[in-house]
Order: structure tokens, then C-alpha cells, then sequence
């Protein structure tokens, strides 16, 4: 894998994810390159949860893991709806295990959770393209 450098393509996940085990092989099997960054060893700061969010385009629900043991604990899905951004934003930079996985961080765009539809549509125009 490749250093942490400007265009690089950034895929943030957690090693005991299977979700993330078969985005990892889809981006093996493609021939991309990428930096791995460890979603509960580095959790991502507000500021760069906010930048995701923004560049994305998602709405913020799609940036919970919603599926987890900690959101289901804390009640979330009650209390999301009623929370502002910048509130949901500094919830998901306590605990990686909030954020849906995994991301992908490149400079054509955000990619949160695994498609690969979606991810062979975003990453496609990535430099060198899928192989």
C-alpha cells in the first residue's frame, strides 16, 4: 500500500468488519491503490467528518453505522432525527464504531459503506482507473 500523499485513496475500516474484508479484495481485485487507516485505533476528528460529510453529499444518517452494537446502546435512532449536524458530526468523532464502513476518501469523491456499483462508478475515474 501506498504512503499517505496527496490523491492517494484513502480506505478508512475496521479489520474485524466483514463488509469491509470484501471492499478491501474489491479494491485488490481492481488493482487500486490505497492507504488503510484503522477506524477504531484512528477515529476521525469532526473536522474531517465534517469535510466527508459536505463533499458528499449524503444526508448525515448515511454516515451512522446504524447496524452497531453502540447505536442501538445509546438510542440513537430516536434521537438522530432531532439532532442538528454539527451535534451528529461531534457524536461521530467519539467512536469510530459509530461511522458506517468503510470509507473512502479520494479526491473524486466520498464513498461510505460498500457498494460496487457505486464504488466501481466513483473510483473509475481515479488516476490509472479500475483494472
Amino acid at each position: 500500500m501506498a504512503d499517505r500523499t496527496a490523491g492517494q485513496l484513502l480506505f478508512i475500516c475496521y479489520s474485524h468488519c466483514s463488509t469491509c474484508a470484501r471492499a478491501r479484495r474489491w479494491l485488490g481485485e481492481h488493482g487500486i491503490e490505497f492507504t488503510e487507516r484503522n477506524i477504531k485505533t484512528d477515529n476521525p476528528t469532526k473536522a474531517e467528518l465534517t469535510a466527508w460529510y459536505h463533499a458528499s453529499g449524503l444526508p448525515i444518517r448515511r454516515f451512522f453505522n446504524t447496524s452497531g452494537q453502540l447505536y442501538r446502546g445509546l438510542g440513537l435512532k430516536g434521537k438522530l432525527p432531532s439532532m442538528s449536524d454539527d451535534e451528529a458530526l461531534e457524536l461521530l468523532a467519539t467512536d469510530g464504531m459509530l461511522v458506517r464502513r468503510p470509507v473512502v476518501v479520494s479526491a473524486h469523491g466520498i464513498l461510505v459503506g460498500f457498494s460496487p456499483e457505486a464504488w466501481g462508478t466513483l473510483l473509475a475515474s481515479t488516476d490509472g482507473g479500475i483494472k
